[in-house]
């Protein structure tokens, strides 16, 4: 999984405090002037380094159990990003707001840490092991599993290092490390006869050092009244910077003899193949409320307290803005987006509001945005599940190098199970167009945008509309333009468009061509031509779906 900040020009990835410093000296030592670095003590976390009257502060980020990020005592957001951005804006307990990122020179990447270059191999290794496969079905395995894999493998990610050598007696370490040379620093952890704890032997003056590892009741690592660890990895890369009670900091690596083959393993490059989640792999493929627990309190209304607000917004139009948060559930908390109305709109905006809000709430499918509900506190609020990737056109348009046309295929076909499950629910969604295709990541979209949407009576096959609205009509038949008909049919017109849109990676359709024109194009029989490198049978596909 990419590092949550590793898009973040001022993010450093896993450097000291003392490389943060010398970075912000650089820079000018400007109050407010900041950047983030991975945090060696907490997994995930992050270390918010900046300066105030010429003074250095640096401020811990915890991931919390829920995936959010905050600094001790402060609130919480829902990704370092958002975490900066409220900072910008209040100080609330730092020393001061943040004014400046101090932004990597541009010769420069974040600093990869110890575990960043080991991940994917070790996902890899743990699912070929557990489930002992190869070929397409380890592929597909390391796809879905790399997620919860992840933190597991993060915990045992010393056993792969060759500072560890398992379980060996203390007299057998001291052998080990007077082999050879030894240099004050020399060093190895292993694993203690009684208990399985583990131990950290050292060489300084030419005598060895034994000092014991002990893991409170969270499962945090330290030595005895020392800085607390998620892993014993991150223990020996901080006492790598810095003795915390030792008598010499850690400084060379006594190789386990035993760990060549463990070591070239974790060097390999696994043919740069990059794991992914697979749709049914994340958590909003399944219902908020699939578990029975969770489905006795599900209402339309949600109570205000309840639900965690971020101050960053995600996009805003007439009606609001949507922002990210967090709704707490009876047995789990999870990540929305809200939907918040202007104070000030008048009640026919609210009432389209609420009418979406009924629509969404009685829809319930892996490849539609689901309703959450509705919260009625300091403005009206939609609150549905989250879909971090955006619109499918802003991402496509933007990563035109990074997505193969399969990836496309696919996307597109998930599309299509969700306007299926609509048609199958008797819904007519009026609206379908690359900008309300939302993704959770990079091979799972979700339907969005429902405030179009209508319900057909059990005998309806079509919705007529009384008047014409502000419609998007590059993407509307020929029908729904002439005589304001609406029906699976014409979804079915929106999604060739929708299908265009994606496989020209983000164009708009007709190109400057007005609504008019459109409409007189179609009536000469006239269609879009395919957009480049497009299989051609998707581009038959299209042409089916623009049957007049």
């Amino acid at each position: 999984m990419p590092d949550a900040a590793a898009h973040l020009p001022f993010f450093y990835g896993s450097i000291s405090r003392s490389e943060a410093e010398e970075y912000l000296k650089l820079a000018g030592m400007s109050d407010g002037l900041f950047l983030l670095r991975q945090c060696l003590r907490n997994l995930g976390g992050y270390v918010l380094s900046m300066v105030f009257n010429l003074q250095f502060y640096h401020y811990p980020i915890e991931r919390q159990m829920n995936g959010t990020y905050a600094i001790a005592g402060g609130k919480p957001h829902c990704g370092p990003e958002e975490l900066c951005e409220f900072y910008s804006k209040d100080a609330d307990g730092l020393c001061c707001t943040l004014r400046k990122p101090c932004n990597r020179p541009s010769s420069i990447d974040p600093q990869p840490g110890v575990f960043d270059s080991m991940r994917e191999n070790m996902v890899r290794e743990y699912v070929r092991q557990t489930w002992k496969l190869e070929g397409d079905a380890l592929e597909q395995a390391i796809i879905s599993q790399a997620p919860q894999v992840e933190k597991l493998i993060a915990t045992t990610a010393h056993e792969r290092m060759a500072w560890y050598h398992s379980n060996i007696s203390r007299d057998e370490a001291e052998r080990r490390l007077y082999a050879g040379a030894q240099p004050d620093g020399k060093f190895l952890l292993r694993e203690r006869k009684e208990n399985g704890t583990y131990a950290l032997s050292l060489i300084y003056g030419k005598t060895v050092y034994h000092y014991r590892i002990d893991q409170d009741k969270a499962g945090k690592y330290s030595i005895p009244e020392g800085t607390k660890f998620d892993t014993l990895w991150q223990l020996v890369e901080y006492l790598k910077l810095k003795p915390d009670g030792l008598i010499y900091y850690l400084k060379e690596t006594c190789p386990n003899p035993s760990a060549r083959a463990q070591r070239r393993l974790a060097s390999l490059n696994a043919d740069g193949y990059t794991p992914e989640p697979i749709p049914m792999d994340t958590s909003v493929y399944e219902s908020p409320y699939s578990d029975p627990e969770e489905l006795k309190d599900k209402k339309l209304f949600l109570k205000r307290d309840h639900l965690m607000i971020d101050e960053v917004e995600l996009g805003s139009g007439n009606f609001g803005c949507v922002k990210k948060g967090v709704y707490k559930m009876r047995k789990k908390q999870i990540d929305v987006a809200i939907k918040v109305l202007k104070s000030n709109n008048e009640k026919g905006v609210k009432d389209e509001m609420m009418s979406e809000a009924h629509i969404m709430h009685q829809l319930d499918n892996p490849y539609i945005v689901r309703m959450i509900g509705v919260c009625e506190a300091e403005s009206l609020m939609l609150v549905m599940e989250m879909a971090s990737g955006g619109p499918l056109n802003k991402f496509l348009s933007s990563r035109k190098d990074e997505i193969p046309v399969s990836n496309v295929v696919e996307l597109m076909q998930q599309v299509a199970i969700g306007m299926k499950y609509l048609e199958d629910k008797n819904f007519v969604h009026r609206d379908l167009a690359a900008r309300n295709v939302l993704l959770v990541n990079q091979h799972y979209a979700k339907i969005s945008d429902f405030g179009l949407s209508k319900a057909l009576a059990a005998d309806d096959s079509y919705y007529k509309a009384r008047t014409a609205g502000k419609w998007p009509l590059k993407w509307y038949a020929p029908e729904c333009i002439l005589f304001h008909k609406f029906s699976s049919k014409s979804d079915v017109w929106s999604y060739g468009i929708t299908m265009w849109e994606a496989f020209t990676y983000g164009q708009k359709p007709y190109k400057k061509m007005k609504g008019p024109e459109v409409i007189s194009f179609i009536e000469q029989g006239k269609r879009m031509d395919s957009p480049p490198d497009c299989p051609p049978e998707m581009y038959k596909l299209m042409n089916q779906c623009w049957t007049y």
